[in-house]
């Protein structure tokens, strides 16, 4: 495996756990049963994705993606300022295109900048950005 696969999956695997912390901070707010079913959904899609970039790096023995405690609490904390005053599913589902947004360039700039990257990496990293658009749309029924 190339250092090219290996920053690209770490990335997936990144951007795949803040998308489940987001959500997971998101469901204690939403009051609404079918917004709260998507997310839910959403967050086993990210799940699968995440766990596709682990199993990856793990069968050729690299190190995954570790993800600090203060990064997660800063993850919380702004997604409990920014909900402070308004908690509609409009706003979560906003919040929830934001994040996507971001995932989304994320990983379309590490696929760019990871040219010597293999098939399996980018297939899964294009899975990824799939997955966001799809998202996104999803969300904006909500807004």
């Amino acid at each position: 495996m190339k250092q090219d696969d290996i920053v690209l999956l770490k990335e997936v695997q990144r951007n795949a756990r803040m998308a489940m912390t987001t959500i997971d901070t998101l469901l204690d707010k939403s009051s609404d049963d079918d917004f709260t079913k998507d997310l839910a959904r959403r967050s086993l899609g990210y799940a699968k994705l995440h766990n596709d970039a682990v199993e990856m790096l793990m069968e050729e023995g690299n190190a995954t993606y570790r993800n600090s405690q203060l990064s997660d609490m800063a993850l919380r904390g702004s997604i409990h300022m920014g909900t402070l005053t308004n908690i509609s599913t409009s706003r979560l589902a906003e919040m929830m295109i934001r994040g996507s947004s971001r995932g989304l360039t994320n990983i379309y700039k590490a696929v760019k900048h990871s040219a010597g990257a293999q098939d399996m990496a980018v297939e899964l990293a294009k899975e990824f950005m799939d997955f966001e658009e799809k998202g996104i749309g999803q969300m904006r029924e909500y807004l």
